[in-house]
């Protein structure tokens, strides 16, 4: 704020309380923000002043303008997020070039970065055995990811996300290997009450309308002392896919008819329809929750926070469709429902000891979700017609028939996730400076896995986990569940960091950095199927596919980091940058290859456990402003090298019936991220960044089978391939123009998104067909129109305006090929209203 006189100051200030409330209306620019300073919070230019406002983060562990941050870092300030109007992952991420995300809907994705991504594991299976995602994410300065499943965190009060690209692993250690996501919420403040509520109503294309509202105040307790805020919300949006009628027949080319009837459907066979849940916008999604903040200034030099988190989102359907069956349009024979609720407890003391400054910070997550699907397109696999059909093959003496085919997942995960850290850091300003820090983490999921496409006609009772092992869920499941896995997974990890920079002139600096981590990771627990259970009432060892899992690693060892930077101009920033990332490895369903047809029987193992892959990261990057502050031009260019990649594998002719994960090939991507921010005039805005990346498998890792020949261990199209969910090119554009009108503040918005084709898997070989399915590259426009006269404010937006239907993923993990899009063509209105009041 150096740059601007205290009467501007002022007007900041007051513009700031306007985007702190989340109100459409707030003045356009890149607010600046203070993310550990619960009091104020810096906003837009004042009128007349068209220089680009500062945003100021803590990505770096310290306080500090974007622009001497010597990383490449993208941050979304609360009154950039009202501007485009997102609230969820899938909102802003198209707004974030190095950033893709593919899975399944609303908490069921995976996050990547730069384009380091090889697959996206079903649902059904990720909290027992998917690998742990390499983007870290975090509420605050609490890490809250989960294999498979985003946490879907609802940005109501943000003062900012950030998005750090590349490698984290000294700051923020496993998880944030290829780079790390920020939620840093608003915090109380000590000087001001201040409330305000919005509220929204949509609709969209081809589907059900929508309607949002929230609301947040602040209140000062005891003056210059306390200050509480908190914030509740509720957001329910319009589903939009159809479930069309259809019947479930069985056919001689199903794998199991063909397996076990010779390619013949027994006569009165059940077939299976789906009238009861026919139904269009089946799809819909319920956001709900409250937080609330303490703030105590214990006295100048030490002050305390208390954060309370509480959310549940409910997505029901599914949230993608069969282009076959036309557009928006899938056959559903069961409900599908993904239930998800998180609390958090979260809480921060802020100190000094002299010069230096010390942070404890510590966290507990509980995060609950409650997941069914639709698995019915499984029983055109070999295997289902075991479970669901009797025969003489099967039992003497009866005839040959298959009963109804329906079938299911039911997933129930509880993730607990505890950490604390302390930090110390010398003066900011101080020629020589330096970080330490200590972390602990208790890392826990606890995963209920069951499977039901078996038929109790067929002879197949209901069963639960053996006794006498300590499991999630003890008892029996329900009838038709012929598949259950019950683990506990998880890790404990300690681990020291810290870095030193030094002033080598005024304008040159260097910095080096290190983490040093000790991780013990674990699996119990038991998996158990009902093969070879026919007619066996209980179904215990040694019948059925009984394993036990007690399993143990240690992970220990560092990663570094070096960056010099470069000031050779005023708003000039150059500099360069190695750093390492890393996450932990973890463990198999391990066997030998089963099958004496497959290319390695004799040859491989699938191994019990799987290690760390690991991130190197060479980067040169800028950071520039021209023409007194009216232009912004940053920047990066980078290669990353990727190695011992950590490969998901289910491919059933090469490996049998079992997925698993294995240390995999190598990878190399190259990239460039440019972005850029014009202050054209006072009243028009211009924002543009941009991601081209390249990606290429460096090795082929084989084996030599008795003859001579290569046999390739994965099924990838080899060395030149690239990565999954990696577009070679990612972009945006935005325009703002404000105008006012005697006591009216106008303006008007418009912004492009473009992704470019990827594909959707590195794996070429599944069970359900091949699942590197080629992403179609697409366009999306979004626009807004608005104005505000005091404390109130009205908006009419349009997303997704040429109703465009993207290839977010596509998928064959439940038996049946989908593609997951985007929402269609969304239009509607939002009305605000704020009042401020100073103490």
């Amino acid at each position: 704020m150096t740059q601007f006189d205290e009467k501007r100051g002022s007007l900041r200030l007051a513009r700031a309380i306007s985007v702190a409330l989340g109100f459409a209306t707030a003045a356009s620019g890149w607010a600046q923000t203070t993310a550990t300073a619960p009091v104020g919070n810096a906003g837009p230019p004042a009128a007349g002043n068209a220089d680009i406002e500062a945003i100021v983060v803590t990505a770096t562990r310290r306080t500090e303008n974007l622009q001497n941050v010597p990383i490449a870092i993208t941050a979304l300030t609360g009154a950039t997020l009202q501007q485009l109007n997102v609230q969820t992952l899938d909102d802003y991420v198209k707004y974030l070039p190095s950033v893709t995300i593919t899975g399944f809907g609303p908490g069921q994705n995976e996050i990547y970065m730069r384009g380091l991504s090889t697959s996206h594991d079903g649902a059904q299976v990720s909290g027992g055995y998917a690998q742990f995602p390499n983007v870290a994410v975090y509420l605050d300065d609490q890490s809250v990811q989960l294999p498979g499943r985003n946490l879907d965190v609802y940005a109501a009060d943000m003062e900012r996300i950030e998005v750090l690209e590349g490698p984290q692993g000294t700051l923020y250690g496993a998880g944030a290997q290829a780079g790390a996501i920020r939620y840093i919420t608003n915090k109380p403040k000590l000087d001001v009450t201040e409330g305000g509520t919005t509220a929204s109503y949509s609709t969209t294309a081809h589907g059900d309308p929508s309607s949002a509202a929230q609301a947040f105040i602040n209140l000062p307790l005891i003056a210059d002392t306390l200050a509480f805020r908190a914030v509740i919300y509720n957001d329910r949006r319009g589903g939009y896919i159809n479930n069309v009628p259809g019947t479930f027949t069985r056919q001689p080319t199903d794998g199991g008819i063909v397996s076990y009837f010779g390619g013949v459907v027994p006569a009165n066979s059940q077939t299976l329809s789906n009238a009861n849940l026919v139904g269009n916008a089946f799809n819909p999604v319920t956001y709900t929750g409250i937080r609330g903040s303490l703030f105590y200034k214990i006295n100048d030099d030490w002050n305390a926070l208390l954060e309370q988190s509480y959310q549940q989102m409910e997505a029901d359907g599914v949230f993608a469709y069969n282009p076959a069956l036309g557009d928006l349009n899938v056959q559903q024979y069961n409900p599908s429902v993904d239930k998800d609720k998180f609390e958090n407890t979260a809480w921060t003391v802020n100190g000094r000891a002299g010069p230096v400054k010390l942070v404890y910070t510590g966290g507990y997550l509980v995060r609950n979700v409650d997941a069914v699907a639709d698995y019915t397109a499984y029983s055109r696999g070999a295997y289902a017609a075991y479970y669901q059909c009797n025969g003489p093959k099967f039992t003497p003496g009866t005839a040959p028939v298959c009963y109804s085919p329906s079938a299911t997942w039911h997933n129930v995960e509880r993730n607990t996730h505890q950490t604390h850290e302390l930090r110390a850091s010398t003066p900011d300003n101080a020629r020589v400076r330096g970080l330490l820090g200590v972390f602990w983490e208790d890392y826990k999921i606890e995963a209920s896995q069951n499977f039901a496409y078996g038929q109790e006609q067929a002879g197949f009772a209901p069963f639960g986990p053996i006794g006498g092992i300590p499991v999630f869920d003890p008892g029996n499941r329900p009838a038709g569940t012929v598949f259950i896995a019950d683990l506990t997974r998880g890790y404990r990890q300690g681990a020291v960091f810290g870095e030193i920079a030094f002033d080598i002139l005024p304008t040159l600096t260097l910095t080096v950095g290190s983490r040093y981590y000790h991780f013990n990771n674990y699996l119990q627990g038991q998996s158990d199927s009902e093969f070879g259970c026919r007619n066996i009432n209980p179904c215990a060892p040694p019948s059925g596919g009984f394993t036990i899992y007690n399993e143990a690693q240690v992970n220990t060892g560092h990663k570094d980091k070096v960056n010099i930077s470069w000031k050779p101009l005023d708003g000039v920033l150059l500099y360069a940058t190695y750093s390492e990332g890393f996450r932990p490895g973890g463990f198999n369903r391990g066997n030998g290859i089963l099958s004496p047809n497959s290319p390695l029987y004799g040859k491989f193992t699938i191994p019990d456990f799987y290690d760390s892959d690991n991130l190197k990261n060479y980067e040169i990057g800028w950071k520039t402003q021209w023409f007194d502050h009216r232009l912004q031009f940053n920047g990066a260019i980078y290669q990353e090298d990727w190695s011992n990649v950590q490969l998901g594998i289910y491919d059933p002719t090469l490996y049998g019936n079992s997925e698993f994960i294995v240390n995999g090939p190598n990878y190399r991507v190259r990239g460039v991220e440019p972005d850029l921010v014009w202050r054209a005039t006072d009243q028009l805005t211009l924002n543009a960044s941009a991601a081209w990346n390249s990606s290429s498998q460096l090795n082929d890792p084989s084996l030599i089978s008795g003859t001579g020949a290569v046999i390739s261990l994965f099924p990838t199209n080899g060395p030149g391939s690239s990565l999954a969910n990696a577009p070679p090119f990612q972009g945006n554009l935005r325009a703002r123009y404000e105008y006012p009108v005697a006591d009216y503040h106008w303006y008007v918005q418009a912004a492009a998104s473009h992704t470019g084709h990827s594909i959707a898997n590195v794996i070429t070989q599944g069970a359900f067909g091949s699942p590197d399915y080629n992403l179609a590259g697409y366009t999306t426009y979004d626009a807004a129109l608005g104005t505000n006269r005091g404390a109130w404010g009205v908006e009419a937006y349009v997303q997704n305006l040429t109703d465009t239907r993207a290839e977010v993923f596509i998928s064959s993990t439940s038996a049946v090929t989908l593609t997951t899009t985007n929402r269609p063509r969304t239009a509607g209105l939002r009305f605000s209203y704020k009042f401020s009041v100073p103490d």
